[in-house]
């Protein structure tokens, strides 16, 4: 006897979402979190939800909590600095509410916490960090640091998704690191224009900047610079990196106004292989972190939760963290995380350069998506629903 079914090692929305969709599926779960009982999260950070994420947070009753505080997306514009080319996807011709929405990652990671609270579907251990995952034929266990003590648990399976920052080895998996050479600096812009609900992606040699709508006149700023220059821009006083954002971007939103919460982080694709093991499992940051161009990450990491859930609740009791069961998962899973790690990566090593030839065939990539509506819809409902979209 197993002391739980599963194990989720880390409470963060990815975590929370895969324990909040097995609500109905009468397993035992055990989720592991470092935080306190109690404590929310103040992370700054924004998030680019896709429309395929509002269904999955709508599913496990958590949307209607979050909605008043949502900017939506209206229309997506792409374009590259100081070359022709550009292209406009609008959620109206895409027949879609919207493209995305932009909330604070606090607010999502406390309705998650809550409704957990609230639905009583696992067992929660607080200040708990994990140590040690070892696997075995029939089980996995969980070794975790708790009130000063080393503890373990067993279940059928272990599946990580705290982004892996407690466990520096996984049994049977590799973790690999592309290093891009850039760093995002983030914050909040206030504009002289009001935003229209538009999202914008601008290419620069240096790399992409994207400017997420916040309420009616800000925006959720990723700027996307070598490691210096993100020092340098984080430094600046404010009438400065305001004047700087403004000749980097330019005048599409009008002036800049002020700025906030500016910080910078190192830009890496890292991924695990594969994602499953005997008895365990890799989901969200944990099996993959992309750079943020395109919102992709965060939106693949809730699918992997919830087809982990998906998996779950169709495989017999008995056969949970089984190579059959695990397979299933991966099949589920191939097409969408593949996709968006190739997509993502493609772009930054695509658009991330000044070479003549290539800055026009971009211009002309992104010219001639614009004059076709099928390829606009196509790219649309990916970016939406991912593959399966």
């Amino acid at each position: 006897m197993r002391d739980s079914d599963l194990i989720v090692i880390g409470g963060g929305p990815v975590g929370a979402t895969l324990a909040l969709a097995l609500h109905d599926a009468g397993l035992a779960v055990t989720l592991l979190e470092t935080r306190p009982a109690g404590v929310f999260s103040t992370d700054p950070r924004m998030l680019a939800l896709s429309m395929g994420s509002r269904l999955i947070l709508q599913r496990l009753g958590v949307w209607q909590t979050l909605a008043p505080g949502v900017t939506s997306i209206g229309t997506i514009h792409v374009s590259q600095r100081g070359r022709l080319g550009r292209t406009v996807i609008s959620a109206g011709v895409e027949d879609q509410e919207a493209l995305g929405y932009v909330l604070p990652y606090a607010a999502l990671a406390n309705a998650l916490d809550r409704k957990l609270l609230e639905s009583g579907v696992a067992t929660i251990i607080n200040q708990a960090s994990a140590v040690g995952l070892e696997v075995k034929d029939t089980h996995a266990t969980v070794r975790y640091e708790h009130a000063g003590a080393t503890l373990e648990l067993d279940a059928k399976l272990a599946v990580v998704a705290d982004g892996g920052r407690s466990l520096n080895e996984l049994p049977g998996m590799q973790r690999q690191v592309r290093d891009y050479g850039q760093s995002a600096v983030v914050g909040h812009v206030s504009c002289e224009f009001p935003h229209g609900n538009v999202a914008y992606e601008r290419f620069t040699p240096e790399g992409p900047v994207a400017l997420l709508p916040e309420g009616e006149r800000s925006f959720a700023l990723v700027w996307t610079v070598n490691p210096d220059a993100a020092a340098i821009l984080c430094g600046l006083n404010e009438s400065e990196f305001l004047q700087r954002l403004h000749c980097h971007f330019g005048d599409r939103v009008g002036r800049f106004l002020t700025v906030s919460g500016r910080a910078s982080f190192p830009l890496k694709l890292v991924t695990v292989r594969p994602v499953t093991a005997s008895h365990l499992a890799v989901i969200g940051n944990a099996a993959q972190t992309l750079h943020p161009v395109a919102g992709q990450g965060f939106n693949l990491g809730l699918r992997d939760a919830w087809e982990m859930a998906v998996t779950l609740q169709q495989t017999d009791p008995e056969a949970i963290g089984s190579a059959v069961m695990l397979a299933r998962y991966r099949a589920r899973r191939k097409m969408d995380t593949g996709g968006g790690i190739f997509f993502t990566d493609l772009l930054v090593r695509s658009f991330s350069n000044d070479w003549p030839m290539l800055g026009m065939a971009r211009g002309a990539a992104l010219g001639v998506l614009d004059l076709f509506p099928a390829a606009k819809h196509f790219v649309a409902r990916k970016m939406s629903f991912g593959a399966n979209g």
